[in-house]
């Protein structure tokens, strides 16, 4: 059985129609015989929304803060993607940055990735669940959330995120696989 991970932006699940396209693209992998890791962004849009509301109430508000805030764009994402495929009658669970083992450096709103330990995901792909993860946010040793900046979806996914879910040593996914029993499937738009 091969790992397949998929990366979703925000405009491939801007709205519940095409976030209902991405579930059958995943589910149709896995139903393939493959182990799913998603990663996705907020939808299209949001990330913005939430950074205008803030300034609203803020003039300037605290990096800590934003980091919280803007964290729940990816959440809203991974539960909605993890309801659609459970919906067509799959079996998903969603996990945030710090669920999924994403450990980051303690810099607010442009953390670095520090560590992985995915253990949480892996217990789930055993279970036979699609695993839906947020990208774009972590959390430091200390528990705090924290977000990669912008384009943290994708640093998340090119990550050694892969290459330690099954340790083929190779995966960066900047490029094509070079491993037995290792693929990579990049998927941004619908």
């Amino acid at each position: 059985m091969a790992l397949i991970v998929q990366k979703y932006g925000g405009t491939s699940v801007g709205n519940p129609e095409r976030i209902q396209n991405v579930a059958r693209r995943v589910l149709a992998t896995q139903q393939a015989g493959n182990s799913v890791v998603v990663v996705v962004s907020a939808m299209s849009g949001v990330t913005d929304g939430l950074i205008k509301l803030a300034k609203e109430v803020s003039p300037s508000p605290a990096e800590r803060e934003m980091d919280v805030l803007l964290a729940t764009g990816e959440q809203t994402t991974i539960a909605l993607t993890a309801m659609a495929i459970n919906a067509l009658g799959g079996k998903a669970v969603s996990l945030t940055g710090a669920q999924a083992g994403i450990i980051t450096s303690g810099v607010h709103t442009k953390a670095k990735i520090a560590n992985i330990a995915p253990r949480q995901v892996r217990k789930f792909l055993e279970e036979g669940n699609v695993c839906i993860v947020a990208g774009f946010q972590g959390q430091t040793l200390e528990g705090q959330i924290t977000t990669l900046g912008r384009g943290g979806s994708d640093l998340t996914y090119q990550s050694r995120y892969v290459r330690d879910l099954h340790g083929c040593g190779w995966c960066l996914h900047l490029r094509p696989a070079r491993s037995a029993g290792c693929q990579e499937d990049r998927r941004n738009r619908l």
